[in-house]
């Protein structure tokens, strides 16, 4: 498995002068993502639980509904200049009977780190029908619980602590209990660590859980949670007018700015009680 963190030497510079130090950055890695053989996408990745963002990106995209949809995930051949296994091609078989990616939807070839949504075919297109409508869970979560989100969020992110470089991503209870928290360079690799995650351990979907993200709402990473039946999408800073739009279509509760002891709710304001 590739490195989480890599060390590399820096100039630091500051007002006591300036020294030459070791600095701890997040490591950022392609992962080519195989179905059946066919390359589907490439993602740049922080190496790290890549079966779960499989899973979770195979999730969100509609292609599978469960963890029984995945026949087998392997690594496969690839070596680098030191002639050991890169671990950057993982190879999906899907079960049978379970449809491949429909063209019209899947990834350009390329994927950076921060954009997911961006190598769609069209805009029309990532505007997933769900397998698992959050309209229909009428679950609430009270504004003291949700304020206690990022801190948990944050104290859970264990290699932000020797970068700063990457994003978060929780699944909470709506009485605020973590179930799982993943990191990553790309805000929705993580999401769909976390996704991969619930996929495998057969909790999809997640009725009754609260996504809280360490960054912005994006379009997609309010799909994202969509797909997976999540009724609730917490952010620690701004969603975008279409992430909006998307939350208040499918039901969702869309919280952003939640800092300290406010938040502010787009979308969905039923389910947070005050």
């Amino acid at each position: 498995m590739g490195r989480v963190t890599v060390r590399r030497p820096v100039l630091r510079l500051s007002h006591q002068g300036e020294r030459h130090r070791p600095d701890a950055l997040a490591a950022e890695e392609p992962l080519e993502l195989r179905i059946d053989g066919k390359a589907v996408a490439v993602t740049m990745r922080t190496p790290g639980n890549d079966v779960e963002l499989a899973h979770g990106f195979l999730l969100t995209e509609g292609v599978i509904g469960d963890r029984e949809d995945i026949s087998a995930a392997r690594y496969c051949a690839g070596t680098g200049p030191d002639g050991r296994n890169t671990y950057n091609v993982l190879e999906i078989s899907l079960s049978p009977g379970v449809a491949p990616p429909d063209v019209g939807v899947e990834r350009n070839f390329y994927t950076t780190s921060s954009c997911g949504v961006c190598g769609k075919a069209a805009l029309d297109a990532v505007k997933l029908r769900t397998r698992y409508a959050p309209a229909d869970d009428d679950c609430a979560v009270s504004v003291e619980v949700l304020t206690t989100l990022p801190d948990k969020l944050r104290a859970a992110q264990k290699v932000f602590d020797s970068t700063g470089g990457l994003h978060g991503a929780g699944l909470f209870t709506t009485d605020g209990e973590l179930l799982v928290a993943r990191e990553d360079v790309g805000r929705h690799n993580a999401v769909d660590k976390v996704m991969g995650w619930a996929v495998q351990s057969g909790l999809v979907p997640l009725r009754g859980c609260v996504l809280m993200v360490s960054g912005r709402a994006s379009f997609e990473l309010v799909q994202k949670a969509a797909m997976a039946g999540v009724p609730v999408l917490a952010a620690v800073s701004a969603p975008s007018s279409l992430a909006a739009e998307l939350s208040d279509e499918q039901g969702m509760t869309l919280i952003g700015f939640l800092r300290g002891d406010s938040m502010n709710v787009y979308t969905g304001a039923q389910r947070v009680l005050r």
